[in-house]
């Protein structure tokens, strides 16, 4: 009874009632309906503004990091190796959505096949777990060049890297890749309707008129093993890194050990703060208005792509000095 509220509940923002909608039958859909943002249709060209300026900034950002990486040889280390891994996942995340986005909000473009839904919805998915995996890479890099420097380069040799990269990406596909199949077997009676901008995977299974438990426990499991236990090993990574920063003799060489970190601390922050916000408001505030709970799904999507080469850019002095030479080259 509640999921058909929430569907009849958007009913009145479509060009054609949902009795017509209804009278389909939606086994199997050929297509799916993108709503956007529900009950900010007339606002769409405006909100489009904000949107395609973090997503400019996310893909010139991210492919600036990318080629300083690639054209700098003192920066081909395991550090800037992750760094790359993780503007690739960016890279895919914001184009995963934004394109659809944009095809909404400007031509009133709102069908969706189902088979590329289902992809869509893997995408997003499949490279969040990277992402959050790439993170867990990152800290454990800062561990070992702080809590044993000496064996830094031996430890995360190219050929570790390149291992812990393919595990990141085998665990990405094959964690997710259930989900889109689960997807696929659940019938769709009721309608075919997404209040959302994107196929997002509780809108998307929520609208199939059969027991989706199986779907939840899986996302359940999932959400644990990937983002608690990422956020675990984080934790016990910078507890062992303070407790070795405590420890050094003097401030000035706390400050600058600690330093070193910054960059990283504040990509886990822009990444996991916006995510946990959406999840807990996905969870627990169902008298927020259904607009903001798809607002705050894009954000925590695209804002980390679009912060994540700017803290990098502005605290890692390599990377700031190469900016500055490639800019002071062109000006000469």
């Amino acid at each position: 009874m509640q999921e058909t509220l929430f569907c009849l509940s958007v009913g009145h923002l479509l060009p054609f009632t949902m009795s017509e909608s209804n009278s389909t039958d939606f086994t199997n859909p050929s297509t799916f309906i993108l709503l956007g943002i529900p009950g900010l249709e007339a606002a769409h060209v405006w909100i489009s503004i904000p949107f395609c300026a973090i997503y400019a900034i996310a893909i010139l950002g991210n492919f600036t990091i990318l080629f300083i990486v690639k054209t700098e040889p003192s920066l081909h280390g395991p550090m800037y190796y992750f760094l790359c891994m993780l503007s690739v996942t960016d890279l895919v995340l914001s184009t995963s959505i934004l394109p659809k986005m944009l095809s909404i909000f400007w031509f009133n473009s709102r069908e969706i096949d189902f088979s590329a839904c289902l992809t869509q919805m893997y995408f997003i998915l499949s490279f969040s777990a990277m992402q959050s995996g790439v993170l867990v890479a990152m800290a454990f890099d800062r561990y070992v060049a702080i809590c044993d420097p000496l064996r830094h380069s031996t430890t995360l040799t190219n050929p570790v890297v390149a291992k812990i990269g393919l595990a990141l990406v085998l665990r990405g596909i094959m964690l997710i890749l259930p989900h889109p199949f689960l997807a696929r077997r659940w019938p769709y009676c009721r309608t075919n309707i997404i209040p959302h901008t994107y196929c997002e995977h509780i809108a998307v299974v929520k609208l199939a008129c059969a027991d989706i438990s199986l779907s939840s426990y899986y996302s359940l499991a999932v959400a644990f093993l990937v983002i608690s236990l990422d956020v675990f090993f984080i934790a016990v990574s910078y507890t062992l890194i303070i407790r070795a920063i405590f420890s050094l003799p003097t401030k000035d060489a706390r400050l600058k050990t600690f330093g070193t970190c910054g960059s990283h601390l504040c990509v886990i922050l822009a990444s996991y703060i916006p995510h946990l916000f959406s999840a807990l408001m996905q969870r627990f505030g169902h008298n927020v208005a259904l607009h903001f709970h798809v607002l705050m799904a894009n954000m925590h999507l695209l804002v980390p792509p679009m912060l994540n080469p700017i803290i990098y850019g502005a605290r890692t002095q390599q990377i700031r000095d190469k900016l500055l030479q490639l800019f002071t080259h062109k000006g000469t």
